[in-house]
């Protein structure tokens, strides 16, 4: 730099902005958004429509899902509690192994926290964005769908029908695939439901095989999703759960946990088997499965409605 150029920049109107600058607070509100994944949005009335085609499992990748359980409540002193699950990486879990033991006390009161402490579990998938008729900037897109087990409910059932008269399909095959017409509207209490959703006949998303190249080189890494990075450690995750529940370390502190080692802890939804088990070799319930039922909604939608909350 010469000695004429330093002049210019070494101003005392350039400090001075800069000081105003480093002073002025901040109050432009962060964005989270993350702008790979696609939401169904809807009108007024509380309705929305949607035609995607779930794409197959992403190059180097066994699965066109990847799953994450995640934690989202507040506790008594206002603060939120939104983290990822280390269930998710099958490692042990503060929070899981505080709603165990709150579980396994037998008082009703312990019993009725866990219920609201429950851990969620929330799907990743790619789609290809046939008609997103809110936002049709988003059509012919490949973005990622994050959603709940009602839909995931609905992948299973196209994949194993439940009645004779109905073919299986694979709907995350491009050529033998079929398009998804996601309906959602306000069912009963307010929730989201999704039952009028269903997959359209079978049919090919393109005949061009280039295009077809392009579309399964544009989707996202599900691996990435599930990376360590985005887990707190065991520790974080125990901080700030005591400081959320306002805990002082000795009262129901986390000690094992039922959900890292007894099988019937393990909420994934598994392929149907073919004969059902008794009523003696049902497991016992557990603070997972007591929950109740809120019918047809997505679980997902539940974990965004805390988020925003938390925002506030």
């Amino acid at each position: 730099m010469s000695i004429s150029a330093l002049r210019n920049q070494n101003s005392l109107d350039k400090l001075l902005q800069q000081v105003q600058k480093d002073d002025k607070p901040n109050t432009e509100k962060k964005s989270y958004v993350d702008e790979r994944l696609w939401k169904p949005q809807v009108d007024k009335a509380g309705n929305g429509y949607a035609v995607l085609r779930f794409l197959p499992a992403p190059e180097g990748e066994e699965l066109p899902w990847v799953r994450v359980w995640n934690h989202a409540f507040q506790g008594p002193t206002g603060q939120w509690f939104i983290e990822n699950s280390l269930t998710t990486l099958n490692q042990k879990d503060p929070i899981s192994e505080y709603n165990s033991q709150l579980w396994n006390s037998g008082v009703e009161s312990d019993k009725e926290i866990a219920r609201k402490q429950k851990r969620k579990l929330s799907y990743y998938a790619n789609i290809y964005v046939v008609e997103d008729t809110m936002n049709p900037e988003n059509n012919g897109k490949v973005m990622l769908y994050k959603f709940g087990k009602k839909i995931f409910d609905k992948l299973m059932e196209a994949m194993q029908p439940e009645f004779p008269d109905e073919s299986p399909i694979n709907p995350f095959d491009f050529w033998e695939g079929a398009n998804f017409k996601l309906k959602c509207r306000n069912g009963d209490g307010g929730y989201r439901t999704y039952e009028p959703s269903s997959f359209e006949e079978t049919s090919t998303l393109s005949g061009d095989d280039e295009a077809l190249e392009k579309v399964w080189q544009s989707q996202h890494s599900h691996k990435e999703i599930v990376e360590p990075k985005n887990f707190k450690s065991y520790s974080e995750l125990k901080a700030k759960l005591y400081k959320v529940l306002a805990l002082d370390g000795s009262q129901h502190a986390p000690t094992t946990t039922a959900e890292d080692d007894d099988a019937a802890m393990d909420f994934t939804p598994k392929f149907k088997e073919r004969t059902a088990p008794t009523q003696s070799e049902a497991p016992s319930p557990t603070y997972d499965e007591a929950l109740p039922s809120t019918g047809s909604t997505d679980d997902d939608d539940d974990l965004d409605f805390f988020k925003s909350l938390a925002d506030d």
